[in-house]
């Protein structure tokens, strides 16, 4: 006959060898490790367990998914477009007010962008040089030799947003067109998505020509002894970044048509470059150049051309010729934004606006910028003025009419 069942200390009081323990401590282990391993694999998604030791109040480690570090951008470009290709289209690095515009082209900016890759040829003449143009593709990189090169050049196979085509050179690199005359010193035609950098196109009647090119960088050149404008960028060109670029000494066939930098085409030429529509050369980026001795505008912008940025360039104007060619920049284009500019002597007028096609020559911007005009007009005359605007931060200086023909806002 058996007794009472013994108590919590009887049981403590049972030998080491007693079946009914060991039983009781493996049926203890079993469950702890289903436990971990149940945790370990209900965590799908979720940081992980936290590690031994840890207590109330501490902080797991961060799941994969929580890492702060952005994904780097394609090796070599710099570009960073929209994950899906969609967004405002605004060009990355681009320092923007809520006044400016909000392009929808892919104009590159930024150093990265432009920064001269090994290249996969060098060449060291004109032959050699055409030839590299012809055979590029996506990703190639053309070093030039210093030397020059007679002759024009062209390119038309395009690259693409993540692998551009880069022709690099330093100043000592001359593309020599030999005749102010005819022809054009390096024409992308076609070839969206290249970077010319760094060496210097003179002595042919157009410097740089860019026709249906989107997303092209022209940098750090000197474009000189040029017959009429040094870089144009013409026939639906849009998206395209014109930085750092020195150009002196244009209009040596026609002065008329000596500007530095020309955006779009003139009304009277659309039928023959446009199919009769307007010129669109929309969304560029006119930065930090440095144009003198033109024999007319530093910068003109067509009728046609929507929602450019000139930011940051610096313009002489003191071989402008007249006529027309009586101002540093003259807009005909809508919705630009003409900012932080700085320029000295004109024969009438700092910066002005026209309206050549009806619709055209309106919803422009003029801030931040200091005119020392040295001349009998204004520093920023707009005919019409329709919805164009001179914010009250421009400095003007030597104009005989004072600031503006309207009143400034802002």
């Amino acid at each position: 006959m058996t007794g009472p069942a013994p108590g919590p200390a009887a049981a403590r009081r049972k030998p080491p060898g007693d079946p009914r323990t060991w039983l009781s401590t493996a049926a203890l282990l079993i469950a702890l490790t289903a436990l971990v391993v149940a945790l370990a694999g209900s965590g799908d998604g979720e940081g992980p367990a936290p590690a031994a030791g840890t207590g109330p109040g501490s902080s797991p480690s961060p799941s994969p998914s929580s890492s702060a570090s952005p994904s780097p951008s394609p090796s070599g470009t710099g570009d960073e477009p929209d994950a899906d290709g969609g967004g405002d289209g605004r060009p990355t690095g681009v320092e923007t007010g809520p006044l400016d515009p909000a392009p929808t082209g892919d104009a590159p900016t930024g150093a990265a962008v432009t920064d001269c890759p090994e290249p996969t040829v060098t060449v060291n003449d004109a032959e050699s040089l055409q030839r590299a143009l012809d055979e590029a593709g996506p990703g190639d990189s053309i070093l030039l030799a210093d030397g020059t090169y007679p002759g024009t050049f062209t390119a038309s196979v395009p690259g693409t947003e993540q692998q551009p085509v880069f022709v690099c050179g330093g100043p000592g690199a001359v593309l020599d067109g030999e005749d102010i005359e005819g022809g054009y010193g390096f024409h992308l035609d076609g070839a969206s998505h290249w970077r010319l950098i760094g060496f210097t196109v003179r002595n042919s009647q157009k410097g740089v020509m860019a026709d249906r090119v989107t997303g092209a960088v022209i940098k750090g050149l000197t474009v000189q002894e040029i017959g009429d404008e040094a870089i144009h960028l013409r026939n639906f060109s849009s998206g395209n970044l014109v930085e750092g670029n020195t150009i002196r000494t244009t209009g040596l066939r026609r002065e008329k048509f000596g500007e530095g930098i020309y955006i779009g085409s003139a009304e009277s030429n659309w039928c023959s470059i446009t199919d009769c529509e307007p010129d669109r050369s929309d969304h560029n980026i006119i930065r930090g150049n440095d144009i003198r001795d033109t024999t007319a505008e530093s910068v003109d912008i067509k009728e046609g051309t929507t929602g450019g940025l000139v930011t940051g360039n610096t313009f002489d104007g003191a071989r402008l010729t007249g006529g027309h060619s009586d101002s540093w920049v003259d807009v005909k284009g809508n919705d630009w934004v003409i900012e932080n500019n700085t320029g000295t002597n004109s024969l009438e007028d700092g910066f002005q606006t026209h309206q050549v096609v009806d619709g055209w020559g309106t919803g422009n911007m003029f801030r931040g910028n200091t005119a020392h005009v040295n001349g009998p007009g204004h520093g920023f005359s707009l005919t019409p003025v329709e919805d164009n605007k001179v914010t009250c931060d421009n400095e003007v200086s030597g104009a005989a009419e004072g600031l503006a023909n309207v009143d400034c806002s802002g």
